[in-house]
């Protein structure tokens, strides 16, 4: 990213101080980016490309990679700014995103077995009402 930094020799508080510009340009560059990374798992799915289990693997690497574009390009998180605390942030933040996609492949994994009724005969139908008795 191109940024522009301008040093403040006097702070009011006696500490230096960085401020960084950023230009149409960094935008421009995150917003292509972020259409590429959500173009190419639309393209995945929507033609069928992988198999689908391969598929929603890849559907999340692509969204994490998204999530790390904008958090950059969009929020402006780097380790130089705000004393190094955004990357504080960022850190927590990709332990809270490994933390949902672990939690959503889990879901996705064990949806199948939990909410499919059971497909067998006509004596099934009840959907396990027959324990109940």
């Amino acid at each position: 990213m191109s940024e522009h930094i301008h040093h403040h020799e006097h702070d009011h508080d006696g500490h230096t101080s960085f401020v960084t510009h950023y230009s149409m340009k960094d935008y421009a560059i995150g917003f292509v980016l972020s259409l590429i990374l959500t173009a190419i798992p639309f393209w995945l799915v929507m033609g069928n490309v992988l198999p689908p289990e391969t598929t929603k693997y890849v559907i999340m690497g692509f969204a994490a990679v998204q999530f790390v574009v904008q958090m950059i390009y969009f929020l402006h998180m780097n380790s130089k700014s705000e004393g190094g605390w955004n990357m504080m942030a960022l850190i927590l933040t990709v332990v809270l995103l490994v933390i949902v996609l672990a939690g959503s492949i889990w879901v996705m994994a064990h949806m199948n077995a939990n909410m499919m009724p059971a497909m067998g005969g006509a004596s099934d139908t009840t959907h396990g009402m027959h324990d109940m008795q």
